[in-house]
């Protein structure tokens, strides 16, 4: 069944990253909503849609909606994600799902009342080479996961007059605080410490202990330019590791022998390191960074199906975790 989905906030995050890739999936977007008109209209173009409103109600509203999406700020996630669970719409809302770990448990109230499922779009559990590493740890193949660190940078530019971090908090690195558990187990404990260079240029480590056992460790900050790369996972276990650079590139250590004064030297399927990274130049509509395939989950589960895809108890947990990083930051 073709699902009819009314979105709401037609900015560039939107129509360049979701919409596209949202499009590609069994669905019909039958109704649009933004505050700024000139967006709105553009929007419309680019999609092929004629109900183009400014009021999120009216949207709601609108008869015949199957499902509501949107991609706003976090109280408009909470206000605007309550009102479609009332009116009986299943949701799928960007991350964060709201401001703070007390509207995330709001809306998760509502979704059980309303018996329909909110999702949350925690698309870094579909980044390409954080997929594929998923799947060698789920394979059995790795073992258990003893340990896991990684990177997580935007660049301090991110930020203009009075410096408030926020905003890279609720963007960015609520991602981490879902993507650790993702990989190795729920996290029992937190600990954190900072530097703050200048207003506006801070890097945090995060210490992550997991009921599995594991220790985890993630900087976290505003120190690096976007124009490089600022993603980084390392999964370590008993004689391998995983690396994850750039959410593109792969690399399975595993455990070779020494070859070096072996004249029969060779590589071995069982043993030695595996690599992937992405062909770039093929002609196909790729998506590495994951939406594609978060919303190949979503969509399904918006229409009733059961779906690995991220729900509103996962954002629960992931803005309850942020705020205790912050707590412990200071920040």
């Amino acid at each position: 069944m073709t699902l009819n989905i009314g979105w709401i906030g037609c900015g560039v995050h939107a129509t360049q990253m979701l919409l596209p890739q949202l499009m590609r999936h069994d669905v019909r977007l039958a109704a649009l909503c933004d505050v700024d008109g000139a967006r709105l209209r553009d929007a419309g173009r680019q999609f092929g849609v004629s109900a183009l409103m400014s009021d999120a109600q009216a949207l709601i509203d609108h008869p015949g909606l199957d499902a509501i999406g949107m991609a706003v700020g976090p109280d408009q996630h909470l206000a605007f994600g309550k009102a479609a669970l009332a009116r009986g719409l299943p949701v799928f809302m960007e991350k964060p799902p709201s401001g703070s770990a007390a509207g995330a448990r709001e809306l998760a109230a509502a979704s059980e009342r309303a018996g329909k499922p909110l999702l949350v779009g925690f698309m870094k559990r579909y980044s390409v080479g954080n997929r594929i590493a998923a799947n060698i740890v789920r394979s059995g193949r790795f073992g258990d996961v003893l340990g896991l660190t990684g990177y997580y940078m935007t660049a301090p530019g991110y930020f203009a007059g009075n410096v408030d971090y926020t905003g890279f908090l609720l963007h960015h690195c609520v991602h981490y605080m879902d993507l650790v558990s993702f990989f190795v187990s729920p996290v029992t404990r937190i600990e954190a410490r900072k530097v703050e260079k200048t207003p506006g240029r801070i890097l945090f480590h995060v210490n992550f202990d997991f009921e599995c056992g594991a220790i985890g460790s993630v900087a976290m900050g505003t120190i690096q330019s976007r124009g490089a790369p600022v993603e980084r996972i390392e999964l370590m276990g008993d004689h391998q590791r995983i690396e994850v650079e750039n959410v593109v590139e792969v690399r399975w250590n595993r455990n070779p022998p020494f070859k070096v004064a072996d004249p029969e030297a060779t590589l071995l399927n069982e043993e030695d390191t595996l690599t992937w990274k992405p062909n770039f130049t093929a002609a196909a509509s790729e998506d590495y960074k994951g939406y594609h395939a978060m919303l190949q989950d979503v969509v399904p589960a918006l229409a009733g199906a059961t779906t690995p895809a991220p729900t509103i108890w996962d954002g629960v947990t992931a803005m309850e975790r942020l705020e205790d990083m912050r707590r412990k930051l200071d920040i």
